[in-house]
């Protein structure tokens, strides 16, 4: 029927192609595909393998070892070696299915190159970078107590894009780290210490002098604060209706001490001892009021006051 329609075209397209010739193409071609696939998989897997077991144990042996006062160098050792070794194995497992010559390609490489660049947003560029600056910080290091505009906390991992922060109320946040190197950095809590500092505010007619003594003496009652760095006080400021004073204690690890507790029983105690002393807490702000006041009164017209007169 077909050579009736077509005459003798299909009968010539029938000689130039033998039959079962492209099966053996397509057998051939998903041959080489399970080849190449094994090969990558082969290849990534053992330079993966080493590279876990071996290169990054070491690595980061060595590096903890150079660095034994900052430990954050080791931490961030580990997570940027292990990016590195599955870089690695992307590209041995590329070369062990037999595509290397891909990579050998310069536009393939820039084309990748640009697609990458292009994918990544300006924030997390931003944060990558800060996070380098953070590790090589040697001031900022993991277990390092840092209060920031945004909170604070201890260091417990640095990432690439993010510092994880535990809490005082034993919660695990998350900060870019962007936020951290744009703003400034405090250290309450550095060499096994933390610093507590409450501010409290007296009249003039209060006696400045027993008002810092009896701050410190307040602050030694209290058995969960250190002997070492002794407690101190200061004038802070002069107000316009009070002085302020600053009471400055420190205390050991703030995660084994209940911080809000410390500071309400520490205000309890200074609470007291001033009401005991006759010192004014908080004084209220005294403002002088001086003028006059008139009252103009409007006279009723004279049919009103007519009115008024007859009883209408």
């Amino acid at each position: 029927m077909l050579s009736e329609l077509f005459g003798p075209t299909l009968s010539t397209t029938a000689q130039i192609v033998p039959p079962g010739l492209f099966d053996g193409v397509v057998t051939e071609s998903y041959a080489d595909l399970a080849r190449g696939l094994v090969g990558f998989a082969v290849a990534a897997t053992v330079a993966y393998s080493l590279g876990r077991l071996v290169v990054i144990p070491l690595t980061v042996r060595v590096v903890a070892a150079r660095n034994r006062n900052n430990p954050t160098i080791a931490t961030a050792t580990r997570t940027y070696a292990h990016a590195i070794i599955v870089a690695v194995a992307v590209l041995v497992g590329i070369a062990g299915a037999g595509l290397w010559s891909l990579l050998t390609n310069l536009s393939i490489v820039v084309a990748a190159l640009t697609l990458v660049v292009g994918a990544a947003s300006q924030d997390v560029v931003g944060s990558l970078t800060s996070g380098l600056f953070l590790v090589s910080d040697p001031d900022f290091n993991v277990g390092d107590w840092i209060a920031w505009p945004g909170g604070e906390g201890i260091v417990e991992e640095i990432d690439f894009r993010v510092t994880r922060v535990r809490t005082l109320n034993n919660e695990t946040i998350t900060v870019p780290n962007t936020e951290l190197t744009a703003n400034a950095l405090t250290r309450p809590y550095g060499r096994d210490r933390y610093r507590v500092v409450e501010a409290f505010e007296i009249g003039y007619d209060d006696d400045v002098e027993l008002a810092l003594r009896e701050l410190v003496e307040v602050a030694r009652d209290d058995d969960r604060i250190l002997e070492e760095p002794t407690p101190t006080a200061m004038l802070d400021a002069l107000g316009s209706s009070s002085v302020r004073l600053h009471a400055v204690c420190w205390i050991g690890d703030p995660m084994d001490v209940d911080l809000m507790t410390l500071r309400s029983d520490l205000r309890r105690r200074v609470k007291s001892r001033f009401d005991e002393i006759d010192v004014t807490l908080g004084p209220p702000s005294a403002r002088e009021l001086s003028g006059s006041v008139s009252v103009d009164v409007e006279k009723r017209n004279a049919t009103d006051e007519r009115d008024g007169r007859d009883g209408r």
